[in-house]
This record gives structure tokens, sequence and C-alpha cells, in this order.
């Protein structure tokens, strides 16, 4: 049985699941071998995915780093090997969704939130709890968090470790909206496709200029827009005639 599933749906929306269900998607070393490879190969599909949905098989989005794995010794190809493939679908050319239900701890939240959006269930609950094993973060988590939701609300966040409903972390700006679960993946998918819709040159675009502004102050993240963007679509011409329809 593979870690990772995929399913590539119409419109262009590639769909990754963690396929740990028994183990709760626990983030294994092989787990991590196995995503890396498919966002390494979703990164030079730009003409046929248009937009990534990451989701967990079963009732957890995923229970986060596999303690078990670690204590047999398992360990991943590269010292920091987990953390660059965050850093990799991060950088994905296309939008990526999280999908969260259930569990959703520690390293699978770090996970959770290299994706650009997420939508969360009823069920999701969602924690920082390095606190609780006297671990310090090494995937992201002090950097992507307060990014998302500030500086103060982040510290609140990690210095406690408390877990969070779905709704709650709506209220906190970490995820989009919240659905009953069973509406989750519907949710995700009707989302994407209203991004693929348009083009997806600018959804690539955007996502380049709104990722690199985050590295800059205003004024250079301002000149980085105008002089470093890649311009207007190659089909602007055909959806100018063809006119906007909503």
């Amino acid at each position: 049985m593979t870690d990772i599933l995929r399913e590539d749906r119409d419109h262009g929306i590639a769909i990754l699941s963690l396929n740990r269900p028994a183990a709760l998607n626990a983030l294994s070393p092989a787990l991590f071998v196995a995503l890396r490879a498919e966002v390494d190969r979703i990164a030079q599909e730009v003409e046929s995915v248009g937009c990534v949905i990451l989701r967990g098989e079963g009732r957890s989005f995923s229970a986060g780093n596999d303690l078990k794995a670690i204590q047999a010794g398992q360990k991943p190809p590269s010292p920091h090997f987990q953390a660059e493939t965050l850093e990799a679908i991060e950088r994905l050319p296309q939008p990526v969704i999280a999908a969260v239900q259930g569990h959703c701890y520690t390293g699978s939240l770090e996970l959770a939130l290299a994706c650009d959006l997420m939508i969360t269930g009823e069920s999701a609950k969602l924690a920082d709890t390095h606190g609780k094993w006297g671990m310090a973060p090494t995937w992201g988590m002090s950097q992507r968090l307060p990014r998302r939701i500030g500086v103060v609300k982040a510290k609140e966040l990690m210095f406690s470790g408390r877990t969070i409903s779905g709704q709650e972390a709506v209220t906190l700006g970490i995820a989009n909206l919240c659905v009953p679960d069973d509406n989750l993946l519907s949710a995700a998918i009707e989302m994407a496709e209203s991004f693929t819709r348009n083009s997806w040159h600018t959804l690539r675009a955007d996502k380049a200029l709104i990722n690199v502004g985050q590295n800059h102050f205003l004024n250079d993240g301002l000149i980085e827009e105008r002089e470093n963007g890649p311009g207007v679509a190659p089909d602007m011409n055909d959806r100018l005639k063809a006119g906007f329809k909503r």
C-alpha cells in the first residue's frame, strides 16, 4: 500500500492523500519520501495541473510526526528532508489547498501551513504540541504560523500547546472556512475549480509574487511586482474577446 495516493480530477485538479489511516496518517520518513516524489512531479506539470489539494485518508488529516518511526530508528534521506519537502510544497507553482479533518498536530500542522490555503472539517483539531514533548520546531512552525495569524496569536498557541477547533482556526485566520466533514473534499474541489476557471498563468504569477513579497519590505515588493512579474498570459486577448463570465 502506497503512503501517498494521487488522483487527477477534471479542470486540472490533483488530489494528494496521505494514506496511512490506521496510523492516523502519522508522518513517517517513508511517507515524506513518497510525498516529495509527487510534489516534485507536480512542479513539472504546470500545463496539466492547475491546483493541488492535500488531504488525509480516514478520520484524520494527520496525527503528526511518527514518533514510533523515530523510536524505531527510521531516518529520512537527509537531515532536513521533511522541512525541505514543506518548502517544496510552498514553492509549487500551483496553489495548494489543505483539507483538514480530525487530528492536525504539530508536524502535520506545519505541513498544512506550507499549503497556501486551508479548509477545515468540523471535526478538525489543530495544535502545536512541541512543548508537550520538550521539542523545538524545525519544519517551519515558528515562521509560518506568525506570518499567517500574527505574532501575538501564534505565541499563545505555541506556548500553550492548546488544541483549537476547525471553526476557531477560521476565526484566527489559519483556515479559510470550516464545513461539515462530509462536505470537506467537495468544498476543497469547489474552491479549486473556482481557481482553475481563471488563467493558470495568473494563478502562478499571483502565488509567486505574494510569496516573494513576504520576504521583502513593501517598497521592494512593489518593485518586484512591477519589474519581475511574468507579464500577461498568452491567451489574454482571447479571454478579453470572450468577455467576463461569472
